[in-house]
């Protein structure tokens, strides 16, 4: 499975052609999308209409989501970094569920993954 950021999933959805031409190239792998990317990306959403489409365009994928003891350990995660390293809520999250399935977070924001035990980052395609 290929776990994706909001940031991947923005530049997909936009038509981002680096973003397209890896994406096409997943053939093998299920992509899972945390709940919370959902959520953000519903956020930038400013209609109904946008909110409908969204959700067609995102509902072939699986939605992860954390269990209850991962959640306890992004509470800590959370509490040890969110002052040193600026941490967000959703970010230790996300960050906590890839971890916890040992798979790696596809994102090109890193920085807000930072001091995340046992969490790989990957940026799949390179920016222009």
């Amino acid at each position: 499975m290929i776990i994706l950021d909001t940031d991947i999933m923005i530049d997909v959805l936009r038509g981002y052609k680096p973003a397209l031409a890896w994406f096409e190239t997943v053939t093998e792998e299920v992509i899972g999308l945390p709940g919370f990317v959902i959520m953000e990306l519903l956020q930038g959403c400013g209609t109904k209409s946008e909110q409908s489409k969204l959700l067609r365009q995102l509902e072939h994928f699986p939605i992860l989501w954390p269990s209850p003891e991962d959640c306890t350990e992004a509470l800590h995660h959370f509490a040890k970094l969110r002052l040193s390293h600026n941490i967000g809520v959703l970010d230790v999250l996300i960050g906590r569920i890839a971890s916890s399935m040992e798979l790696p977070l596809h994102t090109f924001n890193e920085k807000h993954y930072q001091g995340i035990p046992g969490l790989q980052t990957v940026q799949p395609y390179k920016k222009s």
